[in-house]
């Protein structure tokens, strides 16, 4: 889907000038086909470009990007930025750019699914959990069908409004979204939750995973006593607010595990757990296995 959703509002564009605005090739690092998790395979035309054949690189990567670290690939990108090629990631491609080094200084945007991994990794970038980021000559992109929405402001700085809008209608968009949208529902849409109290607690406990809000704090933000909101979880979620929020945290422990090479005890303090041993009972206890065992099957 982010691939598709690259490429397609290009050719859209193209036919509805009438002329060819924009050329596209497909390169991967060993200039072999690439295979999609969906197992259709993407001819390719080659290894990674120089300078003299492009002005813009946009990097598409789906899944797990903790084992992607193949020097020649991240020194090509390394050479591109230093020519001034603009450089996109799209997905799991702003990872690939931010282990190239040339995500410094820029805004720049990832997946929510790879959000927490890609902030342990990176702690200095400046990630903004947004739709798309365009700044200066860096282009990076959630994925999915957001890269429509990306695309969309790039036709419309490169050929007008009108045309942008007309690529939109073409592929049934009847909304154009901004690049500062957010990439998530909020928890109130997301989870059917009916109380407004309730998705207002359960965002800040999103948003607090290393330093949990204490349950005096929680309820204050629901505007409840502590035992109210106790019974206005569990009313809603079958859980009180202890629970789902050690269950969030772990979650998120999960797909650090996955996703990058921290420790067991560095992912314990991300998530928010006094120690490895309290958060390895709590994780086995919610997944059935141990912290490690996940790691292992990653």
């Amino acid at each position: 889907m982010s691939y598709a959703s690259t490429v397609e509002p290009l050719r859209a564009a193209n036919l509805l000038a009438g002329r060819g605005l924009y050329a596209w090739r497909h390169f991967s690092p060993d200039g072999q086909a690439v295979r999609a998790s969906t197992g259709m395979a993407v001819a390719v035309d080659g290894g990674l470009p120089r300078r003299a054949e492009i002005d813009t690189l946009i990097v598409c990567a789906g899944g797990n990007r903790i084992d992607f670290q193949a020097p020649a690939v991240l020194s090509r990108l390394r050479l591109l930025a230093r020519q001034g090629v603009r450089l996109g990631g799209v997905s799991g491609g702003p990872v690939v750019l931010a282990r190239a080094g040339v995500l410094d200084g820029y805004r720049c945007t990832v997946h929510w699914e790879h959000a927490a991994a890609f902030r342990e990794e990176f702690p200095r970038l400046n990630l903004t959990g947004t739709l798309y980021e365009i700044d200066r000559g860096r282009l990076t992109c959630a994925g999915g069908i957001a890269a429509i929405d990306m695309m969309h402001a790039l036709i419309g700085r490169d050929h007008g409004p009108g045309l942008a809008a007309q690529v939109n209608e073409w592929f049934l968009q009847n909304r154009i979204r901004e690049g500062g949208s957010a990439q998530r529902m909020d928890p109130g849409d997301r989870l059917g939750l009916a109380d407004p109290r309730l998705a207002r607690v359960i965002a800040a406990m999103e948003a607090r995973i290393e330093e949990p809000l204490p349950r005096d704090a929680l309820a204050a933000l629901a505007g409840l006593s502590p035992r109210q909101l106790e019974r206005l979880f569990s009313a809603a979620l079958g859980m009180g607010p202890g629970r789902y929020y050690q269950n969030l945290r772990l979650e998120r422990a999960r797909s650090l595990l996955r996703q990058t090479a921290l420790t067991v005890a560095e992912i314990a303090v991300a998530c928010g757990f006094v120690s490895p041993a309290h958060f390895s009972r709590a994780y086995r206890a919610l997944f059935g296995v141990a912290p490690r065992d996940t790691r292992g099957r990653g």
